[in-house]
């Protein structure tokens, strides 16, 4: 079963822009702030963006702050990360996460507690 659905993931030129989607379930998208993480071989998961389930508050990592924009669209159940001005060490892999309600806390790291995961969507972005 898939219970997040991501997709735009793929390869761009340094400087280049792609947009990251993830669609959830109902229940899930309503019950949980949505965000996205990536991951490198080698290394701890990073958290990069992440939205509270009321579109009250957002979240961007250091890494993307001033170059990535998170958003939501309630009607569609579908949270978005717009990637501009990528770099070399954005390339990996993109999880879709959702986390509860009861549990989001900004900033994302390693240890929060996901409850759904999206299967990834890989970004490469060659200079």
């Amino acid at each position: 079963q898939v219970q997040l659905r991501e997709s735009g993931g793929g390869s761009v030129q340094t400087g280049g822009s792609l947009r990251l989607s993830c669609t959830a379930s109902g229940p899930i998208y309503s019950r949980s702030c949505m965000g996205w993480f990536r991951q490198v071989s080698g290394k701890e998961r990073e958290g990069v963006a992440a939205i509270y389930g009321d579109a009250a508050s957002t979240w961007h990592g250091a890494s993307a702050r001033g170059r990535f924009i998170i958003s939501r669209d309630d009607a569609k159940n579908t949270v978005y990360l717009q990637m501009n001005n990528l770099k070399p060490e954005d390339t990996a892999t993109y999880y879709c996460a959702a986390v509860s309600l009861l549990s989001c806390r900004f900033p994302w790291v390693a240890s929060t507690p996901v409850d759904a995961w999206g299967e990834g969507t890989l970004v490469t972005i060659s200079s």
